[in-house]
């Protein structure tokens, strides 16, 4: 069916002028005239273009969604409002009245969560659409111009088919369902309330509850972590699922069917009741010849979603899917091994329902799904099961054009691919039959059992910045719409999602879901108002880090954090000791140990010194720690810290020599001259104060890398003092030199000759 068709039936009349006008577009690129062809496409043609669909149509559609979709909060809010006002009573006659005001009310319900649903079909409808026309405008005038990239970029910026934007509105409304269908008595079933962040399944009879998430690359190893601290790994081998391996991740190949109108993907996005999903699956390759399974998934009216499934041999596939082979042989098998009647009667029916499924809708393989999967669960413990799939790729499969099939048709699978075993990424067959997922995919699945609660880390990982939540994801939908667009009319939600980036940040993560918490909390606790029960109190606790538990001594400590510290150090030297708090650092004196900064506190320029003189007055009620987090675990310290200071050492070592080598020789060659004995044991003390400054510096380094002192590593005073006495000597050794020389030469002059020396030399 095209497009163009599809569009006309799914306009709902009262909104019949706010769709996409895609007769339009396509008349403007010329589509429906094929006698234009000819007439070159020009630059004012592309303008014209551009500007009706992204100025013009884009703009229509996302107002119109916006406007409808605040209009709708608004009147669930309104219904809310007046919820909250009616409250249970034991009056018979107030009762009787209550209960006819909440029909009414559940009716306004009925009417928001319909407009609700149209609004969905809305946004859908029209977010294919530009997609469709896009496609059509880089095909036929794509040669200098390529507009669906920056579509895409535009749609996911207005969100338009986004469930994000539903996602609080639905939780509201039901949770009033869910109130209004408690306090009224009628024999209909009560709608419990709804979850759009997860999905239920049925196991062996077993109920779960699915949690889907995409998961950047980024974060993959530290979600990977973060879950193996609670739960340990398991692989699955290559020859049966139910076998465990200590191999490596195994390759997982999922082979997903259809028919030429692709009725079952058309279902599964529209969310029809029973839509199903058939596919074949096996681990590893092909050619090892591993189980495969049969399955069958049924989404059923409620939510829910039930499991059928029987194993294979791969050389009755293609006979069984014709519906030539009824599973005879495993029948007779179950028989000779003594198997009870209830279980060969439940497979019996299985393979046939399936099968009959199968010839009936004339389904056939269209597209497999690869990729490696990791498992986590604790062993004979299915209570919390985990699985992340990576490498996904979606590849073609089917024979819609007999022409060039990308299978054999009298084949059931690729042999290509399998007879080969080629893996990730497939670079040998077409690129144009390969799609591949950008994200793992994150699936979790909690058993429900009465009274049990979701594992609490479990909930911080679901709610934090790793993840992005993906709920509605089905690898067949997205298989399909990836690699046949051409041909389905109707895409997921989440390919929008796709065209950003889906990491977030940290503390945003972190306050956004605290405030979704805090809403959910409220509107829970409107409920139990009006149920006058406080059974479902939810028991959700503000985070001290949350803005909702915000307080006004953490409001002071972030604004004086914000403020300027610096103060004048006329102002610095004026505190008290008194005014110090309790638990305070050492005094200038006892940190700056052989600093200047003891005696000149200006010196410094340090960012330790700085700090010190900069430091606030702690807020009142906050304490100084007594043992700083950079001081807690192991010490691990790197070896060129250590060699760094053994260096020091050894220059200050060389200094000492080199002076003890002069003061020896200057001694040695003293001979009978009193003076130059005493420099050379002036240079000698020099040369000892040098080395016992440097082996003192040497360990008093080394206890403060032992005990990660704050405190600055550089000290003056040692090179001071050796400068300062090496110059002192130096002078005193010149002083007496020149007065010895001239007492010499007084003695050998005659006075008459020293008059004049002295007169001459003035």
């Amino acid at each position: 069916m095209r497009f163009g068709r599809t569009l006309r039936e799914s306009i709902y009349p009262p909104w019949k002028d706010h769709y996409i006008d895609y007769s339009k577009l396509k008349s403007m690129l010329r589509e429906q005239n094929g006698d234009d062809d000819d007439v070159p496409w020009t630059e004012e043609d592309e303008n014209r273009f551009c500007d009706e669909m992204f100025n013009v149509q884009l703009d229509k559609v996302t107002q119109f969604q916006a406007k409808t979709a605040a209009s709708l909060q608004q009147r669930a809010d309104e219904v809310f409002e007046k919820l909250r006002e009616l409250a249970p009573s034991d009056d018979e006659q107030k009762a009787a009245s209550t209960d006819s005001r909440l029909k009414e009310l559940r009716t306004e319900l009925d009417e928001v969560v319909n407009d609700v649903k149209e609004l969905k079909r809305y946004s859908s409808i029209n977010y294919t659409g530009f997609l469709k026309i896009t496609k059509k405008h880089d095909r036929k005038r794509g040669d200098r111009y390529k507009v669906r990239p920056m579509m895409r970029v535009s749609l996911a910026q207005h969100g338009l088919n986004s469930e994000q934007g539903y996602s609080n509105l639905l939780n509201k409304l039901s949770l009033m369902y869910y109130a209004i269908n408690q306090t009224v008595e009628e024999d209909e079933q009560q709608q419990q309330p709804l979850q759009l962040e997860h999905q239920e399944e049925v196991h062996n009879g077993e109920k779960y509850t699915a949690y889907k998430f995409w998961v950047h690359g980024d974060n993959l190893l530290e979600v990977k972590t973060a879950i193996l601290r609670h739960l340990p790994s398991l692989v699955y081998s290559q020859q049966s699922a139910k076998e465990l391996d200590g191999n490596n991740d195994p390759k997982v190949t999922s082979l997903y069917f259809d028919n030429s109108k692709f009725d079952l993907y058309s279902k599964k996005v529209g969310r029809l009741t029973d839509a199903s999903t058939v596919r074949l699956r096996w681990y590893g390759q092909l050619n090892d010849r591993p189980d495969i399974v049969l399955e069958q998934k049924i989404l059923h009216e409620d939510g829910t979603s039930e499991e059928r499934k029987f194993s294979i041999k791969d050389k009755y596939i293609k006979q069984y899917i014709d519906g030539e082979y009824k599973m005879e042989k495993s029948i007779q098998k179950m028989e000779r091994q003594g198997q009870q009647n209830d279980s060969i009667e439940t497979f019996k029916a299985t393979a046939e329902e399936i099968q009959s499924f199968i010839v009936n809708n004339k389904l056939g393989p269209v597209m497999r799904a690869n990729y490696t999967r990791t498992a986590f669960q604790k062993p004979a413990d299915s209570r919390v099961r985990i699985s992340i799939d990576t490498d996904i790729a979606f590849i073609r499969e089917d024979i819609l054009d007999r022409d060039r099939p990308c299978r054999d048709p009298s084949e059931w699978h690729r042999t290509d691919i399998d007879n080969s075993s080629m893996t990730y990424p497939f670079k040998y067959i077409n690129q144009s039959e390969v799609s591949r997922f950008p994200y793992a995919v994150l699936e979790i699945k909690l058993k429900e059992e009465e009274g049990r609660k979701r594992p609490e880390w479990i909930d911080d990982l679901i709610s934090s910045h790793l993840v992005h939540a993906a709920p509605r994801f089905s690898k067949f939908v997205h298989g399909v719409a990836s690699l046949f667009e051409d041909y389905v009319n109707n895409l997921p939600f989440w390919l929008s999602d796709l065209e950003g980036d889906i990491r977030k940040d940290p503390e945003k993560a972190h306050e956004e879901e605290e405030q979704k918490r805090a809403r959910q909390a409220e509107d829970v606790q409107a409920v139990d108002s009006l149920l006058g029960t406080s059974a479902r109190r939810s028991s959700y606790k503000p985070a001290a880090s949350s803005p909702v538990a915000k307080s006004y001594l953490s409001e002071r400590a972030l604004s004086e954090a914000k403020a300027p510290r610096i103060r004048p150090v006329e102002e610095a030297d004026d505190i008290d000791a008194d005014e110090v708090p309790e638990g305070a650092e050492p005094s200038s004196a006892q940190r700056n140990y052989g600093t200047l900064s003891s005696v000149f506190p200006g010196f410094s320029r340090s960012r330790y010194a700085r700090s010190k003189r900069q430091r606030a007055q702690l807020p009142e009620g906050v304490t100084r720690p007594e043992e700083w987090l950079k001081n807690a675990g192991p010490l691990q310290i790197e070896p060129k810290v250590w060699l760094a200071n053994e260096r020091t050492f050894l220059k200050w070592q060389h200094i000492c020599v080199l002076l003890g080598t002069l003061a020896l020789g200057l001694y040695t060659a003293a001979g009978e001259n009193f003076t130059a004995e005493c420099m050379g044991i002036a240079y000698i003390a020099i040369a000892v104060l040098a080395g016992a400054w440097g082996n003192y510096m040497l360990h008093r380094r080394r206890t403060m890398i032992i005990e990660r002192s704050g405190k600055d590593f550089d000290n003056i005073i040692g090179p001071l003092a050796v400068s300062v006495a090496l110059m002192v000597a130096l002078i005193l050794n010149l002083i007496f030199a020149y007065r010895k020389a001239f007492d010499r030469f007084g003695q050998t002059m005659p006075n008459a000759s020293k008059t004049a020396f002295v007169v001459e030399l003035f």
